[in-house]
């Protein structure tokens, strides 16, 4: 074949995949655009009719009323202290499931596939759904929201774990392995080194969104922040949930910043 003709090949391929991905944009934007207008997105209408609505909502939220904020100090607290906990308990349960659902450390692919469907499963449901049954087991406070976070949470970063422990380099995992090493060993000395940075990322990433998550969860019962929010919306003090709303955004902006110094301190 020519040089001309090999270029030509070259540029017809590269038009084709120019199209593919065209289509798949065309077609992804399509999708979004039906599901916007299936759930209401483009009824003017209505956006009209909410006007005075959203303005009265938007007088009553302003200025915020911080008169009590001593009572907020504690359900704070038990807001961070529920993302630590949940956090925790999520990474002493993922990083074992997480190895036996990477296919590359799992002892067997049925035990590989039993363990991604429980991840799955998992993750498939809601937070906010795990701590309603947990308040009605376990009662009222931080506990249940601890238990729904980790609960939750394992399917998600389980996932994760595992996703970064099936891409580690497998030299060092046969160059172990041929040297004699027990699966623990391996795990210990050519998978966990490698995939140590991800995890920790994650990690900390999955603690920044505890946080937020913590406080919608005290709306059903789970202690924390979210509590005091659902009471106050109940009582229609709409300066006091404006005021809570602040102090929950000047926490999480302070969880973000911990994080990322964090991240910045373990690279």
């Amino acid at each position: 074949m020519s040089a001309s003709g090999s270029f030509d090949t070259i540029l017809a391929e590269e038009r084709r995949s120019a199209l593919r991905g065209a289509g798949l944009l065309a077609a992804i934007i399509a999708v979004c655009v039906i599901a916007l207008g299936v759930t209401g997105f483009f009824d003017l209408q209505r956006f009209i009719e909410s006007g005075p609505a959203i303005s009265q909502l938007a007088d009553e939220m302003i200025p915020p009323d911080f008169g009590r904020w001593q009572s907020w100090l504690r359900p704070l607290f038990d807001t961070l202290a529920m993302s630590i906990a949940g956090t925790a308990l999520a990474v002493v349960f993922s990083l074992p499931l997480a190895l036996l659902a990477a296919p590359n450390t799992s002892p067997h692919p049925v035990v590989c596939f039993a363990v991604r469907t429980l991840l799955a499963f998992l993750r498939s449901v809601p937070e906010i759904i795990l701590g309603v049954l947990f308040v009605a087991a376990v009662g009222f406070g931080a506990l249940p929201g601890v238990l729904a976070l980790a609960l939750h949470s394992v399917g998600m970063v389980g996932k994760f774990y595992a996703e970064a422990i099936e891409h580690v380099d497998p030299k060092p995992l046969e160059a172990a392995r041929a040297a004699g090493a027990t699966p623990l060993q391996v795990i210990a000395h050519a998978v966990l080194p490698q995939v140590l940075p991800q995890l920790t990322d994650v990690t900390i990433y999955r603690w920044e969104y505890h946080f937020r998550a913590s406080a919608v969860l005290g709306i059903v019962g789970a202690g924390g922040i979210g509590f005091e929010l659902i009471a106050a919306l109940r009582l229609l003090n709409y300066d006091q949930v404006s005021a809570i709303l602040l102090s929950i955004l000047a926490c999480v902006v302070a969880v973000d910043s911990i994080g990322a110094s964090l991240r910045r301190s373990l690279k």
